[in-house]
């Protein structure tokens, strides 16, 4: 979801807050402490809120479901972590975090009730008719039809229309609510102007740079000395060889199951294209190309019109019978299409494009050339051919339906295979079972858990389960990458501590880390006072053994090499007047002394021009924290007032396999 967000897909921009649960103003605590009890047992609920007093006398309660968290956990899991998607512990995690995040929205969302401060069908009707939003449902003033609307919806986020519009309804009424309580917030225009000023100082200065990379191979104690810090550190390495595992197991490979894999049937290849119709259509194309005059955002008039009057002047070459290609390589400011002439290949309508661009693409007429505008700028489109939407037929998709459903049997029939000799060496054992089907048993050498078992193509299926497993255990299986192992855990070697010969290099590194901030330390102010006594920054850096090195201009958020952010490395630095040095500055792996070479305050018209800004700013900031304390208000109220009861066992994340 982090990469699809990225693109310029507005619908999913304006509205993917609304579908995890109103986060934009649900900015409280995130996970409550605090709030397990009785009375939420039910295995598919989740939690219960009582509006008010007497609701749980009345038995009243407002009840989020264990089905809608796993539901919003298990979209969140897909469309933000698409590689732990299998992953039952990243699921649980995400499971607590939403159910959380559930439990404040449902706790506000009964304020707000209490204040009357509601939602109506036409205040989503608007919400849906403006902004983002409404520029993908109705381009032009034109509603996409209701069946494009509800397979737009289930597409973007699996829910139904209704699920999706009392989503929208409900962060209306938190917004609102939002805005009742934060009414009051305001700010001075000296506050505004002081915070201005601040934020968009500039400095430059030298600055001196002792590495704490370097200083750590000047720490070379001896072996007394660290055969001391290993004895009193004895509690530290108490368990520093962690436990490993002795694993018997016997493995096959899919040409080891007994007859083979059936060649699907043609029945079954008919029966599996009826089901994935979905996945060999192909919906309605356009292929076009562009050149692009970008316009910055906030561009001033003039700007805007000299872009436009380039567009223009580049639409009548075309017209006039240029290449366009040639244009685009020449003219272009879409690095991603311009060297290839402005090509964009074929696109569907729900591609993640701007949508006037869309628009054009599907309304303008083949070989047309036009200019549209979009938020990035002017862009000359031509329309190069379209493709009606489609179904592949069978005879050209047959091949992969083939390869496809021998994969699925060829899985099916070695989890099959695998099942089998597992019941069988539970009965017969290890030995007995691998001899009767010609298979090798192999114990391995102890392993740790995130160690490997070379023999095996992936290990690690089958070390988890080891590992969650006790000696003596049943025989289980593991997928092995290219097959299955049957095994038992044959031995355990506890966590134990090593000697100090053999942890000698360790301790080495925990020693020398343990000295390395005294030292750097140390190190620095000596820099700092040999800067100050000579003032001369150059000079003391090459007694220490310092690097010196000039930064940029910088405001408070800039980033300099060696110290990260100025504002919250060396705040002190803005205080400073040109030519003053600083004292020793701690920037983590790095000591600094710095010496102010300029300083740059702005203009008070720089001021005054951005005042509005940046007052929305501070009031957006402090309207969020306004209403952080009020939500908190009210969480502890519901706390303290029994108000607020989770499942004890849906509230706690849990472990693969318990």
């Amino acid at each position: 979801m982090i990469r699809f967000l990225q693109k310029d897909n507005r619908l999913t921009k304006a509205l993917f807050v609304v579908i995890i649960a109103a986060a934009s103003v649900s900015m409280v605590v995130y996970l409550i402490p605090g709030l397990t009890g009785q009375g939420a047992s039910s295995a598919d609920t989740y939690a219960v809120i009582y509006p008010h007093w007497y609701s749980r006398f009345l038995a009243a309660g407002d009840v989020i479901s264990q089905q809608k968290i796993a539901q919003i956990a298990s979209q969140q899991v897909r469309q933000q972590y698409p590689q732990y998607a299998g992953n039952p512990m990243i699921l649980n995690l995400i499971e607590s975090q939403v159910g959380q995040r559930q439990v404040q929205q449902e706790i506000l969302l009964a304020e707000a009730d209490k204040l009357g401060i509601h939602a109506t069908n036409d205040d989503v009707l608007r919400y849906l008719h403006t902004g983002s939003a409404g520029q993908v449902l109705f381009p032009n003033g034109q509603f996409i039809g209701t069946d494009r609307y509800a397979s737009l919806i289930e597409s973007r986020f699996d829910i139904s229309v209704a699920e999706f519009e009392e989503n929208v309804r409900q962060d209306i009424t938190l917004r609102r609510l939002q805005s009742l309580i934060t009414a009051g917030v305001t700010v001075s225009d000296k506050e505004v102007s002081d915070v201005y000023r601040k934020n968009a100082t500039k400095i430059k200065f030298d600055y001196a740079v002792i590495s704490a990379d370097d200083l750590r191979k000047q720490i070379n104690p001896s072996d007394a000395d660290l055969e001391g810090f290993f004895k009193k550190n004895a509690a530290r390495y108490a368990s520093a060889v962690p436990e490993e595992r002795a694993i018997t197991y016997f493995a096959f490979g899919p040409n080891d199951v007994p007859g083979g894999v059936a060649q699907p049937s043609q029945q079954e290849i008919q029966q599996y294209f009826a089901a994935h119709q979905s996945e060999y259509s192909t919906p309605e194309q356009s292929r076009a190309r562009h050149i692009l005059i970008k316009v910055a955002p906030g561009a001033d008039a003039k700007t805007d019109a000299a872009a436009k009057a380039k567009a223009e002047g580049i639409l009548k070459q075309i017209q006039g019978g240029a290449n366009f290609a040639d244009l685009a390589k020449k003219n272009s400011d879409d690095p991603g299409s311009k060297d290839a002439g402005g090509e964009l290949g074929f696109v569907s309508r729900n591609a993640p494009m701007v949508p006037e661009f869309l628009t054009a693409i599907f309304s303008q007429k083949i070989g047309e050339n036009k200019i549209i505008k979009s938020q990035y700028g002017y862009h000359i489109v031509q329309v190069e051919e379209r493709q009606p939407a489609h179904t592949q037929p069978l005879n050209e998709v047959q091949p992969t339906i083939q390869a496809t459903l021998i994969r699925q049997k060829s899985a099916a029939a070695q989890e099959t295979y695998a099942r089998a000799l597992t019941s069988e060496a539970i009965k017969n054992g290890l030995e007995k079972t691998a001899a009767a089907h010609h298979l090798s048993l192999t114990t391995t050498q102890p392993v740790g858990a995130q160690g490997v078992i070379a023999a095996l193509p992936d290990g690690s299926q089958l070390l988890t389960k080891a590992f969650q497993s006790k000696q003596g255990d049943p025989a289980q299986y593991a997928a092995t990458g290219e097959g299955y192992a049957i095994f038992q855990v044959s031995g355990v070697t506890p966590a134990h501590a090593p000697s100090f010969g053999d942890w000698k290099s360790h301790v080495l590194d925990d020693y020398r880390e343990e000295q390395l901030p005294g030292l750097l330390s140390a190190k620095t102010r000596e820099l700092a006072d040999k800067a100050k006594a000579t003032n001369d920054l150059a000079k003391a850096a090459k007694e220490t053994g310092a690097t010196v090195k000039t930064s940029d201009l910088v405001t408070q958020a800039g980033q300099v090499p060696d110290m990260g952010q100025v504002g919250q490395v060396a705040p002190q630095l803005f205080q400073l007047t040109p030519g003053s040095l600083s004292g020793a500055i701690n920037a983590g792996r790095t000591g600094v002394v710095a010496k102010l070479l300029d300083k740059q305050e702005p203009s008070a018209d720089e001021i005054a021009k951005n005042l509005d800004q940046t007052r929305d700013q501070i009031l957006d900031q402090r309207r969020a924290e306004a209403f952080e304390v009020f939500a908190n208000r009210v969480l502890d109220d519901y706390k303290k007032s029994n108000r607020v009861r989770i499942n004890a066992k849906a509230q706690t994340p849990q472990l693969p396999g318990e």
